[in-house]
């Protein structure tokens, strides 16, 4: 008589178990991947938008963007009092600006909008928040972690 050829129910368990033992050290490697790459976009989000606030507050004698007309302030043409011209091409009266193609979304919050600088609590609407007397910017609050927002 021949012998059967195939596997046994011990090897194919044998390799289920170690496909499973492989999948668990290399799936928290991808998790931990991906918070990383979010904190690296959030911090060059805010590197990008703190020094176009800066280059905005050297062009209107030292005066920060609006609160109230942030966003537009950051991607529209404006003279040197600020007033937005509603266009992103300069002309001779609005010859300042744009700073942003648009404001960048936070990673943790899937969030654009900006909020009033809060202190320990903050809108949680908004992925960014923005101290109007001195110019300063920084994540608002995450449910992922609260840590990230004084980054």
């Amino acid at each position: 008589m021949k012998a059967k050829s195939g596997f046994t129910l011990v090897e194919i368990l044998i390799v289920v178990v170690i496909l499973g033992i492989l999948a668990a050290i290399v799936i928290p490697q991808f998790t931990e991947a991906s918070t990383e790459a979010r904190v690296s976009t959030l911090m060059s989000d805010l590197q990008t938008l703190r020094s176009q606030i800066e280059l905005y507050k050297v062009q209107h004698n030292d005066n920060p963007p609006d609160f109230d007309d942030f966003e537009a302030q950051m991607t529209e043409t404006s003279d040197i009092d600020g007033v937005t011209s509603g266009s992103k091409v300069a002309d001779a009266t609005y010859r300042f600006g744009p700073y942003l193609q648009a404001i960048p979304t936070n990673p943790f919050k899937d969030e654009n909008g900006v909020c009033a600088w809060a202190g320990s609590a903050a809108d949680d609407t908004n992925g960014w928040e923005y101290k109007e007397a001195t110019g300063e910017i920084r994540a608002a609050r995450d449910s992922v972690d609260p840590n990230h927002m004084d980054l």
